[in-house]
């Protein structure tokens, strides 16, 4: 049995798709799975057993139907029994029709999806994510998986560690969508843990540059560990958060990696939903303001707005519900 699964979206959604894919190999334990996602997310494969190849298809590049009609040319040449896609849009059935699986799963956006889809699947987006993704493959299992798994190697804690990830995507930035606090405030949060006798890390991604040169600048107790530079892959960091007690982030990849690996975690959520985002063991750290539009972004709006009072946040208050905070 071949499988196409077809997930674009940053390192987040991979994550979030997981356990779909994990149902399938559970139906299927002899199945060979292809995932076909954009370039950006191809680390995915370096935390997971699941995927037996992938195929690059630069969507946000410079040419989006020219890689549409390379992924018909592989999935045509590679001959797959079953394909799965999670997008959204109404031309999605168009494009696994002209892929000549026989078996199409999709979901369900209108008169064409429920002509061209073996099974057009309804779009629940008003749940978790993993969830609104196994959606997809109910059709031919009845196996659950409510959680994605990443595979890291086990390692101790270390102790009355906590570790900290700033960042967001740069994407989102350009894009207006503001989904975390200052720069200030992780500072001062760093600042706070220390002197709660907290062993602090910090970590970050290439796109993070900018917030981490702040906060070596201008916290006061440089004594914190320092791995900025020194994750070189998405499975360094994945083994990084898996040591930590506690890891604090923003609402981004590396929140969907800590879920996946059971940590103890507390992410900052202003204008997105954290009820369709996170697992029930992961603590949303909010603003209490009284926005009549939050959560806003994507369901409401494509970009956060100017006075961002869902992200008036402030360190103490991180680190109180974080459990750090001792006065």
């Amino acid at each position: 049995m071949d499988i196409l699964a077809v997930n674009f979206g940053g390192i987040g959604d991979e994550i979030l798709f997981l356990p779909a894919l994990i149902s399938l190999k559970k139906e299927f334990p002899d199945s060979n799975i292809t995932l076909a996602l954009e370039p950006r997310s191809k680390g995915i494969q370096s935390l997971t057993d699941i995927i037996d190849n992938t195929f690059l298809i630069d969507i946000k590049g410079g040419n989006k139907y020219f890689e549409l009609l390379k992924l018909v040319f592989l999935a045509r040449k590679n001959k797959f029994d079953m394909v799965f896609s999670s997008g959204g849009n109404k031309f999605i059935s168009v494009l696994l029709f002209l892929t000549g699986i026989k078996q199409r799963y999709g979901y369900d956006t209108g008169k064409l999806s429920r002509l061209l889809l073996t099974k057009a699947v309804p779009l629940n987006k008003n749940q978790y994510a993993c969830a609104m993704y196994h959606d997809l493959v109910k059709p031919v299992t009845n196996y659950k998986t409510e959680l994605p798994e990443i595979n890291v190697g086990s390692d101790e804690k270390i102790p009355n560690s906590v570790l900290i990830h700033p960042g967001v995507s740069k994407m989102s930035i350009k894009k207006g969508m503001i989904k975390t606090v200052s720069a200030d405030v992780w500072t001062e949060l760093i600042n706070i843990l220390i002197r709660n006798g907290k062993h602090v890390m910090l970590a970050g991604g290439p796109d993070d540059e900018e917030v981490i040169e702040y906060i070596r600048k201008n916290v006061k107790n440089k004594n914190f560990d320092d791995y900025y530079g020194k994750t070189a892959s998405l499975k360094d960091l994945a083994r990084l958060i898996a040591k930590s007690e506690k890891f604090i982030c923003s609402d981004s990849a590396p929140l969907h990696i800590a879920a996946a690996l059971r940590c103890e975690t507390y992410a900052i959520f202003g204008p997105t939903d954290d009820k369709k985002l996170i697992p029930d063991f992961v603590k949303a750290v909010k603003a209490k303001d009284n926005c009549p539009l939050k959560p806003c972004l994507w369901d409401k709006c494509q970009t956060t707005c100017e006075t961002l009072d869902c992200l008036k946040i402030t360190a103490d208050d991180i680190a109180s519900i974080a459990g750090c905070y001792h006065g």
